[in-house]
């Protein structure tokens, strides 16, 4: 494959991005009705970036539905917009398409960093926590598993991981890939292979610690997000599953659990690698106003107290809740997490 400058790349990529949006968008709008419209009053108006999957072609996951609660707990106009990533969604927010976005951590700290974009609320676990723990999950069998529980602190679980099959659940996600692999590097377990001033020198670093044919996955395909990294390890394609310490409890327990998944007692959690932020909600602070912001914050945790906000909270955010915070208390020691990661720093400058 022939080289293509980072330039290059973002332009073909912005351009693919925009004829996704189209399509999603106009998908959305035959079978739901969304309405894309600016609003007539931007005074009295509240644009949602929102991320379009094919799952909100589900009834269930239609944005609409979390933009018609937002209106009547406003008492604005509250519209979707639609974006294809979490970098859209920023861009968004920056430029004054959007007022609000909900991301993950690794995206809100970006965020923060980079385009001064600050957290209003963020999302709450049900035991109240606004984090979760990047963690490790293997087969109770694996060799990584009896290091772990051999109560020998000479056999090293983490150590082990190297040469394994590893199922991120995307590329620069925060649980997924950039605090596992920050731990690795600073403790001396995973060397940066390539340039440490650039990103993509991270990539390499996976799969020569891991393996080859560790699963990278691009979002919506089978092997992406939370669900995806551990059906990677249940179904026998990876050997070590990277996500949050909640992961098998989300998928795999109950009357819900996913035909894939093995019996809970057949799964592992390793130590966690550190703490990673829940997914916030951002605003640019340069156009919603101290007055808006409480608007929004009361609303989004008035989606806690009554039986269909909380199943929008759900089917929409995937979470139990939500709770006003702010960007230092969130985001604040993120940085240190992942400053081991190569090229983050030029990543985002």
């Amino acid at each position: 494959m022939d080289e293509v400058s980072a330039s290059d790349w973002i332009t073909k990529n912005k351009a693919i991005g925009m004829v996704t949006i189209i399509i999603l968008a106009a998908a959305l709008y035959i079978a739901f009705d969304v309405d894309y419209e600016e609003c007539e009053d931007r005074n009295n108006c509240l644009v949602i970036a929102f991320e379009i999957q094919e799952a909100y072609l589900i009834w269930d996951k239609n944005p609409q539905h979390l933009a018609d609660k937002m209106e009547s707990l406003t008492g604005m106009d509250v519209e979707i917009y639609p974006v294809t990533d979490s970098i859209a969604a920023i861009e968004a927010v920056d430029k004054g398409n959007a007022d609000l976005a909900f991301m993950d951590g690794a995206s809100a700290w970006l965020a923060w960093e980079m385009y001064d974009l600050e957290v209003l609320a963020a999302e709450q676990k049900s035991d109240g926590r606004i984090y979760y723990n990047a963690t490790a999950w293997v087969r109770a069998d694996s060799d990584m598993a009896l290091a772990y529980l051999d109560d020998d602190d000479t056999t090293d679980p983490f150590a082990l991981m190297k040469g394994k099959k590893s199922c991120h659940t995307g590329w620069l996600k925060s649980a997924g890939m950039l605090i596992p692999m920050g731990y690795l590097i600073a403790n001396g377990y995973a060397e940066v292979q390539g340039d440490p001033n650039e990103i993509e020198s991270l990539r390499d670093t996976v799969t020569t610690f891991f393996s080859e044919d560790s699963s990278i996955p691009e979002g919506g395909t089978p092997y992406s997000s939370y669900k995806g990294a551990l059906r990677c390890l249940s179904d026998g394609t990876g050997d070590v599953t990277l996500a949050k310490d909640s992961v098998v409890d989300s998928y795999c327990t109950g009357e819900d659990a996913y035909d894939w998944c093995l019996e809970v007692d057949e799964y592992v959690m390793l130590p966690p690698f550190g703490q990673a932020p829940s997914h916030p909600a951002l605003y640019n602070p340069d156009t919603m106003d101290e007055e808006t912001v409480i608007k929004v914050q009361n609303a989004l945790v008035s989606l806690n107290d009554d039986s269909e906000g909380k199943e929008i909270l759900n089917d929409l955010l995937n979470t139990d809740g939500m709770v006003i915070t702010n960007s230092t208390t969130h985001l604040g020691t993120y940085g240190a997490a992942v400053s081991n990661v190569p090229g983050i720093q030029a990543y985002l400058s």
